[in-house]
């Protein structure tokens, strides 16, 4: 009966550890949090070997693969090559372009 109990708190115990790495649907899993730092990092360094962009005052911030582009740019052209050189990064799904344009 004991092994029993044991086993069973084992299990219980397993079980607790998957749930908690679980990602709920308003939340990320470790590996979606991995995977978004790194497409983060990767459109980054995009924008920056740009000539164009330099990623000069554009955030970029990821959520299970959707990549939104924020911050200042001074023109149209900038915002929209910002947005192809994002968009152009292997595993981004989606890229939400909030980019503002200086007057």
């Amino acid at each position: 009966m004991n092994d029993v109990i044991k086993r069973l708190g084992s299990v219980i115990a397993v079980g607790f550890l998957l749930v908690a790495c679980a990602a709920g649907p308003h939340s990320k899993s470790t590996g979606e949090y991995v995977d978004d730092a790194a497409l983060t990092t990767k459109v980054k360094a995009a924008l920056v070997e740009n000539p164009q962009t330099k990623a000069r005052n554009i955030e970029v911030e990821t959520y299970k693969g959707v990549v939104q582009l924020s911050g200042f740019v001074d023109s149209k052209a900038e915002a929209a090559e910002a947005q192809r050189i994002a968009q152009s990064v292997k595993g981004v799904q989606k890229v939400e372009n909030k980019l503002s344009i200086r007057s």
